[in-house]
């Protein structure tokens, strides 16, 4: 097989990523593959412990990615075993196990996401269960005692833990243990990780050379920092974007970031080189780009990715028709309603999700932030006559439209 020079392929393979450990061992790799034509076997290991997964999540699959666009072979392993385990990182107590139904059932629908991103002709798809399923007691004892518990408990969450008198349970330091023998029964060259898993990687680096496998590289990615521009992309902080998500939601949740945050996501969550990005930084700092149209350009970038190049057009266009020439969405909920009494602004927005409360609705209409058919509202004891058949478009901040049809 033919790859890039190795220079090349080096400064994609480093964009965006928190630590390589270590570089000489990858650059010394990424040579022999390039003499030999054999291309390095890496891998990114994924507990399925919740069927979704948002573009935080897809940082370091990403990067899986880039090894597969320069040729190398990506094996994505599903912990279908592990997962029943649980990883403790960054974890403060233990975590309740799976079972192997609600594992495979994620895993299932993992992958459907995961070949949003990479090409699932020339991935390798793995299980742990191929050979964690099959390792007799004898082999777990003797997995166990090439490594040393002193050395274990030097991790960052188990040290809290003992220093705060909370529990910790035997089989969760088994898990850094038994995923290590995933890098053993793989032979990988390479493996990726959130930085937060660093500790797991360098078990595995150390576990593969108690069996005489030269260790493999580790490589860390940094972890996605949310829409709020502060804490890490979470879906129970309500910061994430989810990538299955209707292609508008997803280029207006895009189009929310902070300006300066829109750089370390054309890093991470895309495909582009470090030279595309400084010139569209350049382009930028010179004023001769505006950063609402280069943040534009990785909004439709990234819904493209997940949801093919047309959703990521239509997104744009729908983006610039309502936020920009203020005009409706092409397409916009309909609500129908059979003739009434006439009923308060205030409560039709909480029956139509478009507040959460009557104290909100009434907020967001004295703000003038409530439209009807394209006017503003400025009175918030305003009432609509739903007595005859009538359609009204309304719209409540800048996202949310229903078009309301009394029949």
């Amino acid at each position: 097989m033919t790859f890039k020079p190795v220079a090349e392929q080096f400064a994609y393979l480093k964009k965006g990523v928190a630590e390589i450990i270590r570089e000489d061992e990858l650059r010394s790799r990424l040579e022999k593959s390039f003499q030999s034509g054999k291309p390095l076997r890496v891998y990114l290991g994924v507990d399925p412990t919740a069927p979704d997964i948002h573009l935080g999540h897809t940082v370091v699959l990403r990067k899986l990615k880039h090894f597969q666009d320069m040729g190398h072979t990506a094996v994505f392993l599903i912990g279908d075993f592990s997962a029943m385990i649980g990883d403790p990182t960054g974890r403060s107590e233990t975590r309740p196990p799976l079972s192997r139904e609600e594992v495979n059932a994620n895993a299932k629908t993992y992958l459907a996401q995961v070949f949003k991103i990479l090409d699932p002709q020339k991935t390798e798809v793995r299980y742990n269960s191929e050979w964690l399923d099959k390792l007799s007691s004898a082999e777990v004892v003797k997995l166990c005692a090439h490594y040393r518990l002193a050395r274990m408990l030097e991790r960052e969450d188990f040290r809290s833990r003992l220093e705060n008198e909370q529990p910790i349970s035997v089989h969760e330091l088994l898990y850094p243990l038994l995923t290590a023998y995933d890098a053993v029964s793989l032979k990988s060259d390479v493996e990726l990780g959130a930085t937060e898993q660093k500790f797991n990687l360098l078990v595995h680096r150390d576990i593969q050379r108690e069996y005489g496998l030269e260790g493999q590289v580790c490589v860390t990615m940094p972890i996605l920092v949310g829409l709020d521009g502060s804490k890490k992309m979470s879906k129970s902080l309500g910061n994430y974007v989810g990538i299955t998500e209707a292609p508008a939601d997803i280029f207006g949740k895009m189009m929310s970031i902070p300006d300066d945050l829109m750089w370390s996501y054309y890093e991470l969550v895309t495909d582009r080189t470090p030279e595309e990005i400084v010139a569209l930084k350049s382009e930028v700092s010179s004023g001769k780009l505006h950063p609402m149209e280069a943040k534009m350009k990785l909004a439709t970038e990234v819904v493209s990715g997940f949801q093919g190049e047309d959703a990521g057009k239509k997104a744009a266009e729908n983006f610039q028709r309502v936020f920009r020439d203020r005009e409706a969405p092409t397409e916009v909920p309909v609500t129908r309603i059979p003739r009434g009494p006439s009923k308060k602004l205030t409560s039709l927005l909480v029956e139509l999700n478009l507040a959460p409360s009557k104290s909100e609705a009434e907020r967001l209409i004295k703000q003038k932030g409530v439209e009807i058919n394209e006017a503003a509202v400025d009175d918030f004891r305003k009432e609509l006559d739903l007595s005859q058949p009538a359609e009204f478009l309304i719209r409540a901040g800048k996202k949310k439209f229903v078009r309301l049809v009394v029949e």
